[in-house]
């Protein structure tokens, strides 16, 4: 299964990389007034929900499903990696405060490892792949440039396999997947698999991160 194959992650370690740089040339996009959603996926939604929690400019944060169907998104369904499903993510941001672009590059640097196919760490299957769910061509268009140029400056070490899709529907986790990492902190999955997602944002992000 997933959530205790601690030794297994540790062993397995992230794709090597540098700091993630800065979308050089996002397409020019007038902004809506108020808050907006991105709904991103990357592997166990625990850490990415807690990264993108202490990240300011983000008002909220809730862990679900997107890809797949209301009828099978249920966490005992999904685990099955049989319904389309991807532990996702839905943030709420302020556009004034921190940009979709800048969202990106906490999601490419510290979030997760877009190297890895259907897969994060020691958590296997496409319920775990990583993936955007744009919701308009803005979105789009800067996730589509921001991958371009990850592979084009080779930041990683290998290519980045982060599926890009149009959103449909989010549907929210059981309650006990919410905010699971700081009522969990000291949970053996999330110590070594996530614990280290916040230093790097931290170190890494020094002006968006938030306590």
């Amino acid at each position: 299964m997933k959530r205790f194959l601690v030794l297994a992650g540790l062993l397995a370690g992230n794709t090597a990389r540098a700091q993630v740089p800065a979308l050089a040339a996002a397409p020019h996009v007038t902004l809506a007034k108020g808050e907006q959603v991105a709904v991103l996926a990357g592997g166990c939604f625990w850490g990415v929900d807690a990264v993108f929690k202490h990240v300011k400019g983000v008002s909220s944060v809730v862990s679900g499903y997107s890809g797949g169907g209301a009828a099978t998104a249920r966490y005992p369904v999904v685990s099955t990696g049989m319904t389309g499903h991807a532990e996702s993510v839905k943030i709420t941001y302020d556009p004034s405060q921190i940009s979709y672009a800048d969202l990106l590059r906490v999601f490419f640097s510290v979030a997760h490892d877009p190297t890895q196919l259907n897969r994060q760490g020691p958590d296997v299957g496409s319920q775990y792949r990583s993936a955007i769910f744009y919701a308009n061509d803005a979105q789009k268009q800067t996730a589509q440039a921001y991958i371009a140029q990850l592979n084009k400056t080779a930041v990683f070490s290998g290519p980045i396999v982060t599926q890009v899709a149009p959103f449909e529907q989010f549907y929210a986790a059981e309650d006990y997947h919410q905010n699971y990492l700081a009522n969990h902190p000291y949970q053996p999955y999330i110590v070594f698999n996530d614990m280290p997602k916040l230093k790097r944002l931290q170190q890494q992000f020094p002006a968006l991160y938030k306590q």
